[in-house]
């Protein structure tokens, strides 16, 4: 299955389709951002989205979805567009599996990105009150 995407991050209809796998309990190296791999929380690893985006993930088959956050890079297999945590793989009844077909969706932008989105409204706001007077 090829791995798509439709845009764009301004208007949160940003989504992907592809194939996604899971990680087992036994990673032991700290991920990409720093953080420590809890295979309880539901997290996952994409090639280029920006730490701390969260997608929804819905199995295609299923129509099963969970909220996961990007804390990680990969996966590096071809093919493949997201690792899931055990957490996530559970609750999509995924671990039997192994590798499943899903739609991710961005359901929140990265605080930073969304701080500096906060920003330049306010200032838009600023410029337009003080033109009108």
């Amino acid at each position: 299955m090829a791995i798509t995407a439709t845009s764009a991050w301004g208007r949160g209809s940003t989504s992907l389709s592809g194939t996604a796998s899971f990680y087992d309990e036994g990673l032991g190296a700290p991920l990409a951002s720093g953080a420590r791999y809890q295979p309880k929380k539901f997290t996952c690893a994409h090639r280029t989205l920006p730490f701390g985006t969260r997608l929804r993930v819905t199995d295609r088959k299923t129509k099963r979805s969970v909220v996961v956050t990007v804390n990680d890079r990969g996966p590096f297999i071809k093919g493949r567009f997201l690792d899931l945590s055990l957490a996530a793989a559970k609750a999509l009844d995924m671990v039997g599996r192994g590798v499943i077909n899903v739609t991710a969706t961005i359901a929140r932008r990265p605080y930073e990105q969304r701080t500096i989105a906060h920003r330049l409204h306010r200032q838009q706001k600023k410029a337009v009150v003080a033109a009108s007077r």
